[in-house]
């Protein structure tokens, strides 16, 4: 008998419903602007465990700027509202507006 799984080729993630949370999130991405003028994107309407540091990392490089992880939300810092939207759509979250 041999140890050969036919399942072992499928691209299956260690937990399937992490995807499902993702998509059933109503994220809310808003511009907000600071002191002196700057820009700053404010991501929010995470729910569960999103992992958010995670996540802020990645869209940090993305973008190539800097950024914080407050409370229940994401503060990405210049004027990238559009450039965000898309890339939480490509990541398989749903975005409000």
């Amino acid at each position: 008998m041999t140890d050969d799984d036919p399942f072992d080729d499928l691209d299956v993630p260690e937990d399937p419903l992490a995807d499902l949370d993702r998509a059933t999130e109503q994220l809310t991405v808003r511009t907000e602007e600071r002191r002196y003028g700057k820009k700053m994107v404010v991501i929010g309407g995470f729910e569960g465990d999103t992992d958010l540091k995670s996540l802020a990392s990645e869209l940090k490089s993305a973008l190539g700027t800097g950024g914080t992880v407050k409370a229940e939300h994401i503060e990405l810092q210049g004027d990238h509202e559009e450039r965000v939207r898309e890339l939480l759509t490509a990541n398989g979250y749903s975005v409000e507006g």
